[in-house]
């Protein structure tokens, strides 16, 4: 078993109350009338692939939406190395479930019931599913595009990479000499003058973050220095002075315990606790005394602590919101007038690393382009001969390559051409009026493309658009032959295209008690030819279009 979309399940979305699609290998395709809901199958997919949620979606008189859908994966690396990428648990026994609640207020995502973002269910679309939408032929005509197809044919990576490499450095050196070479003289003097001042006032105030400290605790003592000294005498004078001083107090108590100990052997560990804490007061007063006389409160001195710490205050406001980020913004200031003063020798230098720059990213892009050239020789020659098979038998599709100056995708101008019959000169794809054409070539491409691509789940909605008669049998076996590769899901009108399908799901719509409800069948070998039949005759099924139909199915069998 490949890796495949087993069952899709939608809940009150839009027209749909409660459905259950199930999918098979090989070929799908879906049918139904014009409005049966065929596009809210891809719309409640894309959902689920990350797409950004309505809640206009929400089926009338619900309060939420669901969508799930169920993968079975007999290879889980690509999906595994994506959740482990994005921190989450990987699959466990091949089976990986995105579900999706949409309610009025907020969009709930989970993988295997893990709770999920946005990205992730978009990382995970682009691991499993190629979706290609009734609009999505203009992105054909988009020169990026076009080279971004001619890169992932070629598998040409490596030499992507070391053009970017060199080609980035080569843009960075460009950046550098034009912010250089940006301003008048006169801006560039006044920048050099503006630095200057900034940074001469910077270093004349000689800022660091100790004496901030420093300062900042010597002027809160200088200004309370008057109340510190009266407290500190107050203390030392109950301590040791005056009438009733502890250090009399402690002095007789001293004389009592020395008389006691001959009589009291344990008084002798009373009288050494005693001497330890004379010892204390002794200090405390000592310390008192010279703290007192280290306060500097002259007024010339309060008057230095205000103007330091006025500098600080002054500098922290214009520089910075602190010490560290002025003396960081310093060392920034003094690189760039550096850099303003030495701007000439700077730009020569830059000058001449911008040839040298530019010689190795043309050398890298002709290497890049040589590679592009036969890998656009091949796609060619692949792409013509899948539209052969699409009824252009004498079709011819060409990739030309011209010089242009390097950009950051090369040195490449990329034109898809096209020829569609013998005699006709290639005309470039984007003056190709017919959309019918360009669906097929898209087809074309995407079969070609589909050989290599590992992604396992390919969508067309539409593609065959503007297709009938027999090129619409060529349609559908081109996509048969792709879905032998991949599981693909083929929303089409073409009786010819559904014909070709391993899986026939047809979507019809019904009206029950003034509801409408979208409801998606499973065909099997009787109702089958009577979808055809629609298809082939329209409203009508006749005798002669479930023939034909019976026929169709009958000549696939036959190819099969």
């Amino acid at each position: 078993m490949r890796n495949m979309l087993r069952r899709l399940t939608i809940r009150n979305l839009a027209v749909v109350n409660d459905l259950q699609v199930g999918f098979g290998d090989g070929l799908n395709v879906i049918t139904g009338e014009t409005g049966s809901g065929k596009s809210l199958l891809m719309g409640a997919l894309r959902l689920l692939l990350g797409e950004r949620a309505d809640r206009s979606l929400i089926r009338t008189g619900e309060s939420q939406c669901t969508v799930l859908a169920e993968f079975g994966l007999s290879n889980s690396q690509a999906v595994n190395t994506v959740l482990k990428e994005l921190g989450h648990e990987p699959c466990e026994g091949g089976l990986l479930i995105i579900r999706r609640i949409i309610t009025e207020s907020a969009s709930r995502n989970l993988v295997n019931d893990e709770p999920v973002t946005l990205q992730v269910l978009k990382r995970l679309g682009e691991v499993l599913v190629d979706m290609h939408g009734p609009y999505d032929h203009q992105s054909l005509l988009d020169p990026a595009k076009q080279l971004q197809i001619l890169d992932a044919f070629g598998g040409i990576q490596e030499e992507q990479d070391r053009y970017t490499e060199v080609y980035l450095t080569f843009r960075d050196t460009i950046d550098q000499i034009e912010r250089l070479q940006g301003g008048s003289e006169e801006e560039h003097a006044r920048q050099i003058e503006f630095l200057t001042y900034r940074i001469e006032e910077i270093e004349r105030a000689n800022l660091s973050l100790e004496e901030e400290t420093e300062v900042e605790r010597d002027h809160d003592q200088a200004a309370h220095a008057q109340e510190m000294m009266e407290l500190s005498g107050v203390a030392a004078q109950a301590l040791t002075e005056g009438e009733g001083a502890a250090f009399d107090g402690l002095a007789a108590a001293r004389t009592a315990l020395q008389r006691l100990q001959s009589l009291l052997p344990e008084a002798a560990a009373w009288n050494d606790e005693l001497e330890q804490a004379i010892t204390s007061v002794q200090e405390i007063v000592r310390s008192l005394e010279g703290a007192s006389d280290g306060w500097d409160a002259s007024p010339e001195r309060m008057q230095w602590l205000d103007e330091r710490l006025t500098t600080y205050r002054t500098l922290k406001r214009k520089y910075g919101s602190s010490v560290e980020e002025v003396l960081e913004n310093l060392e920034t200031w003094r690189e760039q007038l550096n850099g303003l003063k030495s701007r000439d020798q700077r730009l020569e230098e830059l000058m001449v690393a911008k040839t040298e720059q530019l010689r190795k990213v043309v050398a890298s892009g002709e290497v890049l382009r040589a590679r592009r050239e036969m890998v656009a020789d091949h796609l060619s020659e692949c792409i013509t001969k899948s539209l052969a098979e699409l009824g252009f038998e004498h079709g011819f599709f060409d990739i030309t390559l011209e010089l242009k100056d390097p950009e950051s995708n090369g040195m490449d101008v990329i034109e898809f051409g096209f020829a569609p019959n013998t005699g006709e000169e290639m005309r470039p794809l984007r003056a190709i009026a017919s959309s019918g054409e360009i669906s097929r070539v898209m087809l074309a491409l995407k079969a070609v493309l589909a050989e290599q691509d590992q992604i396992p789940v390919l969508v067309f909605d539409e593609i065959d658009a503007n297709i009938g008669g027999e090129i619409g049998g060529a349609v559908g076996r081109k996509l048969a032959q792709v879905a032998g590769n991949h599981q693909l899901l083929c929303i089409t009108h073409l009786p010819q295209v559904a014909a070709c399908g391993n899986t026939h799901l047809a979507v019809a719509k019904r009206v029950d008690e003034g509801r409408t409800y979208t409801e998606v069948n499973l065909l099997d070998e009787e109702t089958r030819p009577l979808e055809l039949a629609r298809m082939l005759g329209g409203s009508e099924t006749g005798d002669v279009s479930l023939a034909h139909a019976k026929a169709m199915l009958g000549q696939q069998t036959m190819r099969l």
